[in-house]
C-alpha cells in the first residue's frame, strides 16, 4: 500500500469502520483504530427512513430501501478509499422487525461483500449501554437510546448492567402509530413506558439520553438557555426543570425557537416524539438530571472488542495522550509536567477530587499542543481545541478547567475577565484551581523549554515559616534569571505564598 508522511495520524493505527443500519438514518463511520479513545476519520449520515411504514404496512418503503442500498454502495467505495482493515455492519430495529427485512439485508450483504450483524433488540440495548459505559465515569442510572423504530433502557450501576427492556416507540413509529397526532403520541409513550417497571428504580438518579434526536433537543436546549459550551456529550439537563422545554419541543412548536436552524428539516419532524418520550421517560422515573451521550451502539460495539485491560484505561487520558504525540514538542516533557505538579499541588496542601486529578493529568498532556500558533492566539487555540475536543469520561466543568489552564498558561492571569463565557460553567473551585495550575505551567515552561529531563529535579521544599521555596539543582544553576523570577511571584500572588527560588548547596 502506498504510504506517506502523515503526521497528523497516530502510526501503527488500523483503521475499522462501522456501517450503522438504522431505523431512520444510515451511517458510515471509520475510525483511526480499534482502542480505548478513537478517533474519527470519516463520517457520514445518509436519512433514509427505513422505519418509515413498518407499522402500518409490516415492511420497509421501496423507497428507503433503494436509498439506503445506494447509500450502502457509495460507504463500500468510501470504506475502501479510507483504508479499512475492517468493517463491521449493524442493523438495528427496521431491518429486524420487516417483513422484507431479510430480503433488503441479503442485498445488502450482496453490496458490501460483508456479513451484516442484525441485533436483536437485547443485543442492542446491550451495545448502547456499553457505549455509556466507555464514555462516563461513575455510572449510576438509566440508559435510554432512542433510534426511529425502538427505545432501549437499561438500568447501569457503575460496571454492572441491569435489568433493560426494548419499548416499541422510536420516533418514525411513535409517530405512525399516533397517526401524528401528538396528543396521542404522548397517551402510547406513557402506555409503553409504564411497562419498564424498573425506570421507578431510577428515582434521583441519572438519565443517560442517547440517540440523534435526542441529541438535537440537547442542542436545542442549549440555545435557548444561552449555554456557552455547544458539546452535547456530557451535557446536563435539570430533569424537573426540563419540562417547559420538553413540552413546547412536545407540541411542535419549534419553528420559531432560537437555534432550530442547527436542526436539519429530516431531524425537525421528529424532534417532538423524542421531547414526548423523554418527558415521560422523566415522568415515570423522576431523575435528578439527564445527560447526553455522544457514545451509542456504535462505540457500544468496538467498545465490546476490547480486551479487559484496555477497557480499564482512562478515556480521556489516552485521548489526551495521543493529542499531545500528534502535537506537542515533547510527549515525555508533558508526562513528566503532570507528575511535577502533582507534587506540586501536594506541597502546597492543594487538594485534589480524583477526577480533577485526572483533569489536570490531561491538562499537562495538553499543555503544549498550540505552541506553532501565533503566540498572541495559543491561548484561544488551547482553549476551542480542549474545550471542543471529541474528549469522553470528562463532564463540561472538567473541560473548562482543562482548557482554561491551558489558556492561562499562554495568555497570563492578570486580566480577570478573561474567558468570560467558559467562567460560567465553572465553579469558584474550578476556577481557582485552573489559574493555580496555568500558573504552575508559567513557572515550568520557562526552566525547561519544554524539553525532557529537567522539571523532575526542580524541587518545593517547605520553610518553618510557611513560605516556599523552589529548588534548582546546581547543575540547572544557570536557568536561574528574571523572567523566572517575575513568573514565581506570580504564582505567589496566586496562591497566596512567599516563594523564593534557591539554588541547592
Amino acid at each position: 500500500m502506498e504510504t506517506e508522511d502523515a503526521q497528523g495520524r497516530l502510526r501503527n493505527r488500523r483503521p475499522i469502520a462501522v456501517v450503522d443500519i438504522g431505523s431512520n438514518s444510515v451511517r458510515l463511520v471509520i475510525y483511526e483504530g480499534l482502542v480505548r479513545a478513537p478517533s474519527i476519520l470519516f463520517n457520514e449520515k445518509v436519512q433514509c427512513g427505513l422505519g418509515r411504514g413498518i407499522a402500518e404496512t409490516g415492511n420497509m418503503d421501496e423507497g428507503a430501501v433503494r436509498s439506503a442500498l445506494d447509500a450502502l454502495r457509495r460507504f463500500r467505495a468510501l470504506a475502501d478509499q479510507g483504508r479499512v482493515e475492517r468493517l463491521v455492519v449493524l442493523a438495528t430495529a427496521a431491518a429486524r422487525e420487516a417483513g422484507n427485512g431479510p430480503a433488503f439485508i441479503e442485498e445488502a450483504e450482496r453490496i458490501l461483500g460483508q456479513e451484516i450483524t442484525v441485533l436483536s433488540g437485547r443485543e442492542e440495548a446491550l451495545y448502547s449501554a456499553y457505549g455509556v459505559q466507555s464514555a462516563f465515569r461513575a455510572i449510576d442510572g438509566v440508559m435510554g437510546d432512542l433510534g426511529g423504530g425502538s427505545l432501549e433502557v437499561v438500568d447501569m450501576k457503575g460496571e454492572a448492567i441491569g435489568e433493560g427492556m426494548t419499548l416499541p416507540i422510536g420516533v418514525i413509529r411513535l409517530s405512525e402509530r399516533a397517526g401524528g397526532e401528538l396528543k396521542q403520541a404522548v397517551k402510547i409513550a406513557r402506555q409503553e413506558i409504564k411497562r419498564a417497571a424498573f425506570l421507578e428504580g431510577g428515582r434521583g438518579r441519572t438519565f443517560y439520553a442517547v440517540g440523534g434526536t435526542w441529541r438535537n433537543l440537547a442542542k436545542l436546549h442549549m440555545a435557548n438557555t444561552g449555554y456557552p459550551l455547544h458539546v452535547t456529550h456530557h451535557y446536563e439537563m435539570d430533569a424537573e426543570r426540563a419540562a417547559g422545554f420538553l413540552g413546547r419541543v412536545g407540541r411542535n412548536n419549534v419553528e420559531k425557537m432560537r437555534g432550530i436552524g442547527q436542526v436539519s428539516r429530516s431531524r425537525r419532524s421528529l424532534l417532538p416524539y423524542g421531547a414526548i418520550v423523554l418527558a415521560e421517560i422523566i415522568r415515570a422515573m423522576k431523575p435528578e438530571k439527564v445527560v447526553f451521550s455522544s457514545a451509542g451502539v456504535r462505540e457500544g460495539y468496538l467498545y465490546g472488542l476490547l480486551d479487559e485491560e484496555t477497557r480499564k484505561r482512562d478515556a480521556l487520558i489516552e485521548a489526551a495522550e495521543e493529542l499531545s504525540i500528534l502535537r506537542s514538542r515533547s510527549p515525555r516533557h508533558a508526562r513528566e509536567l503532570a507528575v511535577w505538579t502533582g507534587n506540586a499541588f501536594r506541597a502546597f496542601g492543594i487538594d485534589e477530587t480524583e477526577d480533577e486529578a485526572r483533569y489536570r493529568e490531561a491538562a499537562c498532556r495538553l499543555a503544549d499542543i498550540s505552541w506553532r500558533a501565533h503566540p498572541d492566539y495559543r491561548g484561544d487555540q488551547a482553549l476551542n481545541v480542549i474545550a471542543y475536543g471529541s474528549f469522553t469520561q470528562i463532564d463540561h466543568p472538567g473541560r473548562a478547567y482543562i482548557a482554561l489552564a491551558n489558556y492561562f498558561r499562554h495568555d497570563g492571569l492578570k486580566n480577570p475577565t478573561l474567558a468570560p463565557e467558559i467562567r460560567t460553567i465553572t465553579s469558584d473551585r474550578i476556577w481557582e484551581r485552573s489559574r493555580y495550575l496555568g500558573a504552575f505551567f508559567r513557572v515550568a515552561y520557562l526552566f525547561t523549554a519544554a524539553m525532557p529531563g529537567v522539571i523532575g529535579d526542580i524541587t518545593w521544599r517547605e520553610k518553618e515559616d510557611g513560605s516556599m521555596e523552589l529548588v534548582l539543582p546546581r547543575r540547572l544553576a544557570e536557568l536561574h534569571g528574571s523572567r523566572p523570577l517575575g513568573r514565581i511571584n506570580q504564582l505567589s500572588k496566586v496562591v497566596g505564598r512567599p516563594i523564593a527560588l534557591v539554588v541547592e548547596d
